[in-house]
C-alpha cells in the first residue's frame, strides 16, 4: 500500500472557521489542521517539518524557511495572491506552488460596493441615528444625517483589469457609471475606455485597486498620484495594502484633498493600534473579508483538495512556479 502523504494545513480558521468541513481533503492523506498563524518560526518549522503537502492562506515561506524543510514537495495556497512564497526559491527546490484562481471573484465585486455605497449613501450612519431615536423625534417624514451621492453617470475608474477588475466594470454600468481601466492588457468588446494612470487618477469619481503587489504597483497611491485626483473622488482597495501608502492617504482623507476611502486591506494584518488609516476621515476599514463569503470559502476548499489531488496524480494545476 502506498504510504498516505502527511497534509498539514498552517492557518486553516480563515478558510473554515468551523462551518465547512475538511473531510475531502482527510481522503488525500493524513491531515493535521492549525486554526493560526503559527507565532514564529520555530513554530512553524515544528509544525512543518514532516510535511510533505502545506497548505496556506497567510503564512509566509521564504528561501530560508524554505530550504529547512527537506520533505516538502508542495504549497497550495488557499487564495489567489501567492506573494508571500517565494516562488523562484521553491522551483530551484523542487516545491510545486499552487495558488486558488477566482474563487472569491463574485463576493469580492460585492465588497467593492459595499465599501462605496456605504460611502455614497452612508447607510450606516443613517440606521445607527434611528436607532438612537432620532427619526422618531423628527419634526418631518425624513431627516438629513450625511450626504447622499447618486452613482449614476459618474466615472469609475479600474487600475488592474483581469477577472476581477473586468466583474467590478459589469457592476459599476449596471449601476449607470461611465468605466475608465488602466491595465497592461486591453481586452476588445469590454464597453470601457482605455486610459494612462495620469488619466485614470486625474479624471475619475471613484477609483478601485484589482492590481496584484509587485515591484512596479507598490505604494501606488501615494503622494503623487493622490495630487491628480478629484476632491470629490473615492479610492477602494480590496487588493493588496502594500498597494497604499498609508501615511499619505490619511493625509489626503484628513486635510480632504479626496473624499473618502473604502478599505479591504491593510499593510499590516491585523493593523498596529497607531495605523493612520484606523482613525482617518471618511474611512471605511472592513477586516480583509471580501474573499470570506461562505460561498466563496467552499470554492476555495474545492479548489485546494483539487490542487492537491492532482499534484499527487503527477498533473498539478493552478501552478504560480
Amino acid at each position: 500500500m502506498t504510504k498516505r502523504p502527511k497534509i498539514v494545513i498552517l492557518d486553516g480558521y480563515a478558510a473554515n472557521p468551523g462551518d465547512l468541513s475538511w473531510e475531502e481533503m482527510e481522503k488525500l492523506g493524513d491531515l493535521t489542521v492549525y486554526p493560526h498563524v503559527p507565532a514564529n518560526e520555530e513554530e512553524l518549522l515544528e509544525k512543518s517539518k514532516e510535511a510533505e503537502i502545506i497548505l496556506i492562506n497567510k503564512v509566509p515561506f521564504n528561501e530560508e524557511l524554505l530550504k529547512k524543510l527537506p520533505e516538502l514537495k508542495l504549497i497550495s495556497v488557499q487564495a489567489t495572491g501567492y506573494d508571500l512564497v517565494d516562488v523562484k526559491a521553491a522551483r530551484a527546490l523542487g516545491i510545486t506552488v499552487c495558488n486558488a484562481p477566482s474563487y472569491s471573484t463574485p463576493s469580492v465585486v460585492q465588497q467593492v460596493f459595499a465599501l462605496l455605497l456605504e460611502l455614497a449613501v452612508s447607510t450606516g450612519k443613517y440606521s445607527d441615528s434611528v436607532h438612537k431615536g432620532d427619526w422618531a423625534k423628527a419634526p418631518d417624514f425624513t431627516y438629513c444625517v450625511s450626504p447622499i451621492q447618486e452613482l449614476a453617470g459618474k466615472t469609475f475608474g479600474i487600475y488592474g483589469f483581469g477577472t476581477i477588475g473586468q466583474k467590478v466594470a459589469v457592476a459599476a454600468k449596471a449601476f449607470g457609471m461611465n468605466v475608465k481601466v488602466c491595465t497592461r492588457t486591453e481586452y476588445p468588446g469590454k464597453d470601457v475606455q482605455y486610459v494612462t494612470k495620469e488619466e485614470l487618477f486625474s479624471s475619475c469619481d471613484v477609483i478601485s485597486l484589482h492590481c496584484p503587489l509587485t515591484n512596479e504597483t507598490k505604494e501606488l497611491i501615494n503622494k503623487e498620484t493622490l495630487s491628480l485626483m478629484k476632491k470629490n473622488a473615492i479610492l477602494i482597495n480590496t487588493g493588496r495594502g502594500g498597494l497604499i501608502d498609508e501615511d499619505a492617504l490619511a493625509e489626503a482623507l484628513n486635510t480632504g484633498k479626496i473624499a473618502g476611502a473604502g478599505l479591504d486591506v491593510l499593510k499590516k494584518e491585523p493593523p498596529l493600534p497607531d495605523n493612520p488609516l484606523v482613525k482617518a476621515k471618511n474611512t471605511v476599514i472592513t477586516p480583509h473579508v471580501a474573499w470570506a463569503s461562505k460561498e466563496a470559502r467552499e470554492r476555495l476548499i474545492a479548489i485546494s483538495v483539487n490542487n492537491v489531488k492532482a499534484f499527487l496524480e503527477g498533473n498539478p494545476v493552478n501552478k504560480v512556479n
